[in-house]
């Protein structure tokens, strides 16, 4: 689901135990070396709003980023809190499952509606 775009990327969510966005460049581009100097800086501009916020207001223990693109072959960045109660913990959201989460988490609509006005 889209929570927000502009005319270089858009935020979409990751249906998620933890808190798990995705920022997309609007273009199809492939790489990351084919995007603009406007479309890093926005994506780098975003990437700290949203690094900053999902530590502040989901107290995580780790922010992790990741760019892969191996099945979605555009240029996109994955932001996930992680909290040591999650079911992957230490390992990525893509790894073993650790564990039953364990997780009392804030409102992830009311998180989307600060970054929002964030942004």
């Amino acid at each position: 689901m889209q929570i927000y775009k502009n005319s270089l990327v858009n935020i979409q969510i990751e249906n998620s135990e933890v808190p798990w966005l995705k920022i997309f460049v609007n273009r199809e581009v492939k790489e990351f070396s084919d995007c603009t100097f406007e479309e890093k800086l926005e994506i780098f501009k975003i990437l700290e709003i949203i690094e900053k916020l999902m530590i502040n207001y989901f107290n995580c223990e780790k922010i992790n980023i990741a760019s892969f693109g191996n099945y979605v072959a555009q240029v996109h960045f994955h932001i996930m809190a992680r909290f040591k109660e999650d079911s992957y913990f230490p390992e990525s959201m893509w790894g073993v499952k650790q564990r039953e989460a364990k997780l009392s988490l804030p409102s992830f609509e009311e998180f989307y509606e600060l970054l929002r006005k964030s942004l």
